[in-house]
């Protein structure tokens, strides 16, 4: 275990209080158990999650200071006595979970996200680590609290961590822990086919994964966008479509024609217009999620028998699963790489939809 056998100090950018800028901080990461990792991080996405959470926009009381960052890769650095999965050297990733109950019918099916457990996941930032006692830590040492990305090193549980295949560039790959498995497993569990045709509803960091994954299983891809702005780089992306949702004509020429909508808009917007595009027995998933509640006419689900539906991430298995895919059709994010000190400009960016498609922190820069 090396240095990592005793709770280790390690260097971030943390928010120090609720709504604050980001700021250099130190941490202590625990003390590797048996079946623990220590990875070295190399890069860290930036998620728009991370700026909801840091200001408290979907909740108040959040813990702080916060570390955030749920897209982590690096390299293993160090393994627990009992680890049989990982060797030192080896090219990893952690997503936006770092431990569960791992007994709740959830869990052992190996959704746990889902986790009902007493406290549900333990979430890579802002959570206790002390749900269970087998995630918990030394409040003295660590403060009990999950840390995330934004950071040199993290220390988590071998069941939590996944293998990033050697031919996809590191910091490329590492926003897929959670754009990718976020826009993969919809696609994969509400059975979109390569004869269908798809809907992609928005064109930033999940909606330009969901055209990757979409082109990549076969299906026929129509990127659903405001304006015509991103037309041309829709086409980029392999997309064969492009829909303009402010055209009126065009949207009603376009109803009943979708097999599959994957609505990636996190702002509040016309869902029921949404509805309106898919066929009879059409799917449309929400992985975005707009401030405000959604409202939806029943007439509109029951008159052509369609489903709307929600997804959150995936599990560790189906992350995998997903790294898998994307390291056998070469799939990565579209990324620009940043300085740690850079990260407050690229949250305001990101607010401003100024990135292509992925902020990633290179944290040699820490």
């Amino acid at each position: 275990p090396g240095a990592f056998a005793q709770p280790t100090s390690c260097k971030c950018m943390a928010a120090l209080t609720e709504g604050g800028r980001l700021e250099p901080f130190t941490i202590t990461r625990r003390a590797l158990k048996p079946t623990d990792v220590a990875i070295q991080i190399k890069y860290a996405g930036v998620c728009h999650s991370d700026i909801h959470q840091a200001r408290g926009e979907w909740s108040k009381g959040g813990v702080f200071p916060m570390v955030t960052g749920h897209e982590v890769g690096g390299v293993v650095a160090a393994v627990g006595d009992a680890v049989t999965k990982f060797s030192v050297g080896d090219v990893v990733g952690i997503g936006c979970m770092v431990d569960s109950c791992r007994s709740c019918k959830y869990c052992v099916r190996g959704d746990e996200q889902y986790c009902k457990g007493k406290g549900g996941a333990v979430f890579t930032y802002g959570d206790s680590t002390n749900k269970y006692e087998h995630s918990a830590e030394d409040e003295e040492v660590t403060n009990a609290v999950t840390y995330g990305g934004y950071s040199e090193s993290v220390v988590v549980h071998e069941g939590f961590v996944c293998t990033i295949p050697s031919n996809l560039d590191l910091a490329a790959a590492t926003p897929l822990l959670c754009a990718g498995v976020t826009t993969y497993s919809p696609l994969i569990h509400y059975g979109l086919r390569p004869h269908h045709k798809l809907a992609v509803v928005g064109l930033g960091g999940l909606g330009h994964m969901g055209v990757k994954f979409g082109v990549a299983m076969g299906a026929e891809v129509t990127v659903v966008s405001r304006g015509t702005g991103k037309m041309e780089d829709s086409k980029r992306l392999g997309a064969h479509h492009f829909l303009d949702s402010t055209d009126k004509e065009a949207m009603a020429v376009a109803a009943d024609t979708f097999d599959f909508v994957l609505d990636t808009v996190a702002a509040n917007h016309d869902v029921g217009a949404l509805l309106d595009l898919l066929t009879v027995d059409g799917k449309c998933v929400m992985v975005g999620i707009p401030p405000d509640a959604v409202p939806i006419s029943a007439f509109k689900l029951i008159m052509g028998r369609k489903i709307l539906a929600g997804s959150l991430i995936g599990g560790v298995r189906e992350t995998q699963e997903m790294l898998d895919f994307c390291g056998r059709h070469d799939i990565t994010c579209d990324i620009e790489t940043i300085r740690a000190d850079e990260v407050n400009e690229a949250w305001e960016r990101a607010i401003a939809s100024d990135v292509k498609y992925r902020f990633v922190i290179d944290t040699a820069t820490l």
